[in-house]
């Protein structure tokens, strides 16, 4: 009887390689293949921040394959590549073989997993999803503040470019965690200066290069990293 594939998809925790679950682990470990994402750079170079993640567990490396994405919002430009790493997949399952597709974070949140998942489901491939800890929730840990208690309200928003919204949706939240703000960062700041808010801010969390402050100055000229979010709590 042939060997049945499957498709796992695989939550990597926000930074710290030891924030991954054990189930998360146990399967990169007995699994054929394990596929990452990363970045393909102007130059033609790539960088991965799951990668390292995967090395530190000293994980078969023969086993890893790259999907690198030009970091754009032309999302035209990336189907290609999904498509293109779904028929790897598809052909790693139709093998018999077991494959993991990895994220940053938790997998089911902002991830490029789900595009891969349009995919899977419309040929009915057999997946599980292995959930992890999202980033917001180690950066509320990170600055030993709770993101909510009893009936408060907590939005999550990315790449808020409009700041009356955010003026509007801090009126109707207690918690606004503001995500992807490296590039809408002064649109932000005045709505944090003109109203009595905790500031926490994060940026790579659970790297060597972990950096968090409550301070909003601190970052009003700091070079914000893709990995930076922000945790706006009302006083």
């Amino acid at each position: 009887m042939a060997k049945q594939g499957k498709i796992y998809g695989v939550s990597l925790g926000p930074g710290d390689p030891l924030l991954i679950t054990v189930k998360g682990l146990q399967v990169l470990q007995q699994v054929d293949r394990i596929y990452y994402p990363g970045s393909l750079l102007e130059d033609g170079s790539t960088i991965s921040y799951s990668l390292g993640i995967l090395q530190y567990h000293q994980l078969d490396e023969s086993k890893f394959r790259g999907m690198f994405l030009k970091m754009s919002n032309d999302r035209s430009e990336v189907a290609g590549t999904y498509a293109n790493t779904f028929l790897q997949m598809w052909e790693d399952y139709q093998m018999g073989l077991q494959a993991a597709f990895v994220s940053e974070g938790d997998i089911s949140f902002y991830s490029t997993f789900a595009y891969l998942m349009e995919h899977i489901q419309q040929y009915k491939l057999d997946v599980e999803i292995i959930a992890g800890v999202p980033s917001f929730l180690n950066g509320a840990a990170a600055h030993q503040f709770p993101l909510g208690v009893l009936n408060e309200k907590i939005a999550i928003l990315p790449r808020m470019q409009d700041a009356k919204q955010l003026d509007h949706l801090l009126d109707s939240f207690d918690t606004v965690v503001l995500i992807k703000v490296r590039s809408v960062i002064k649109t932000l700041l005045p709505v944090m200066h003109n109203r009595a808010l905790r500031m926490m801010y994060c940026e790579r969390l659970g790297t060597p290069d972990q950096f968090i402050t409550t301070d909003i100055q601190a970052i009003k000229e700091r070079e914000l990293p893709y990995f930076s979010l922000i945790i706006l709590k009302k006083l």
